[in-house]
Formats: C-alpha cells, sequence, structure tokens
C-alpha cells in the first residue's frame, strides 16, 4: 500500500533557515526524513556559520544565500531549481521581519517606512514566490507559508506583526483561489510561541511562551518540528483535497483566545 505522507521524489525550496532552532530546521528536517529533496535558503552570510553544520540533518540539501528583497537572488534561487529538477513540488516559506522600533511600539505609531518594510519581507515576498513557482508547478504543487494567531487577535506586544501576517493570511486564501485551477494548493500554518531567534524579538516573548505552555490545553508548546510534520502532511498526497485553510500547530492555545 502506498504511503500518502511519503514525499519520495518531490522536490521544492524552504526559506528562512537561520540556525537549529528555527522553524525552517524544523521543516527542512520532516521534509528530508519524508523523502523529499530541497533547496534550502538563508538570509544573510552572517547566517552561514550556523547554518552549514545543519547539512547532514536535512539530508546535504543545497543551501543558498537568498535575500527575498533581492529579485536577482530570488530569480537565481528559482532558476536553480529549474536548472536542477525542471519543476518544483513545494516550496516553504518562513521569513517575517519588522524594524524593532516599529515592533516595539503602538502600530498607531509604526513608520511608513517600518510598515512597508515588513510587509514587504514578511508578506509580498510570499506572492513573489508564488508567482516564480507557479511556473515550475505544471502539475501542481504547494506553497506553504507562516502566521501566528496575533493575525486574528490583539495579542500583547505583537503589534505590527499583527495586521502584517493578517495580510498573509488574506493573501493565502488569494494564492489558492487563483492557483487551484492549476492544481497548486496553498497554505498557512499559525504555530504557537516558538523559541525561535525572530521570536526573541518580541518584547516580553518568554512570558508569553510560559503562559501558553501552562494553559494551552497540550500544556506544551509547539516545537519547529511540529511544524515540519505538519508541513509534510500539506505537501503530501494525504493533503491532496485541502487548500486556502490556516492550520494551527499549537498545542490547542487558540482556542483560549
Amino acid at each position: 500500500m502506498t504511503n500518502p505522507f511519503s514525499l519520495e521524489g518531490k522536490v521544492g525550496i524552504v526559506t528562512g533557515l537561520a540556525n537549529q532552532d528555527s522553524i525552517a530546521f524544523g521543516c527542512a528536517q520532516a521534509l528530508h526524513q519524508a523523502g523529499a529533496e530541497m533547496l534550502v535558503t538563508y538570509a544573510s552570510p552572517k547566517a552561514e556559520r550556523f547554518v552549514t553544520p545543519l547539512g547532514a540533518e536535512m539530508g546535504h540539501p543545497e543551501l543558498r544565500l537568498c535575500d527575498v528583497q533581492d529579485d536577482a537572488q530570488l530569480d537565481e534561487l528559482f532558476d536553480r531549481a529549474h536548472q536542477r529538477w525542471g519543476r518544483l513540488d513545494f516550496v516553504v516559506h518562513s521569513i517575517a521581519f519588522a524594524p524593532l522600533d516599529d515592533l516595539h511600539g503602538r502600530v498607531v505609531d509604526c513608520s511608513r517606512d517600518g510598515f512597508t518594510l515588513a510587509m514587504d519581507v514578511s508578506c509580498h515576498s510570499f506572492l513573489r514566490m508564488a508567482k516564480r513557482a507557479e511556473s515550475l508547478m505544471p502539475h501542481g504543487g504547494t506553497l506553504v507559508c507562516m502566521s501566528y494567531y496575533g493575525a486574528e487577535r490583539v495579542v500583547d506586544n505583537y503589534n505590527l506583526m499583527g495586521p502584517v501576517k493578517a495580510a498573509l493570511e488574506s493573501a493565502t486564501r488569494y494564492l489558492a483561489a487563483e492557483l487551484g485551477p492549476k492544481g497548486i494548493r496553498v497554505h498557512a500554518v499559525s504555530p504557537g510561541p516558538i523559541r525561535t531567534r525572530a521570536a526573541s524579538g518580541l518584547q516580553d516573548f518568554e512570558a508569553l511562551a510560559r503562559e501558553s505552555e501552562a494553559h494551552a490545553p497540550l500544556r506544551r508548546l509547539a516545537t519547529v518540528r511540529d511544524v515540519g510534520n505538519a508541513v509534510v502532511y500539506l505537501a503530501s498526497p494525504a493533503g491532496a483535497a485541502t487548500t486556502g485553510s490556516l492550520h494551527y500547530v499549537d498545542a490547542g492555545d487558540h482556542i483560549r483566545y
């Protein structure tokens, strides 16, 4: 009997690797163990020394520097996928950024430049990737991005990232509607608080994490591997009838709000 969760022979791109605590790392690990091959990106030369030692745990993927604000680097990434495989089966977008001055202040006080930058890196980059992936998915594929419950409800100190992630979730639904006729499925995953480098930029993140761990129905935090396992499901034949959805991977924390 065929394993519906197998990704044997599937190829894709995972973006946003920074270190072993990255959601991108958990995704790449799980995708590799399900049988997939990948290109995995990191955002800056400074990250190279942290990501290179992780190669073995991800199946020794090709690691590539990619600043998502640099169209030439994005083109090179997708051109490399085309050159290597001639197609893509999945793309995982695990990238978010906001300037700290804007992230730590009130939404009403955020600067125009800060809002624009946060939206460009955290949301519009997913659209740019979807556009490039479309032509490489002639027989369908899966696009996945990462959100958080602060997109739906006010969460203390999530601030600017709330409306930015709300835009990302809305973009997911529109992409699903537009690309669905081509067999391309689009999803957002909403992890709970996870101790990543990006999360450390939120004020009082540890208090948020402790509160979630103490009161989430499963009394724990999700791990990056939990997120990766969910992405495997979404990218696999097991998820073939799903698209346009928001998938919580948060130990049930979202039901408390």
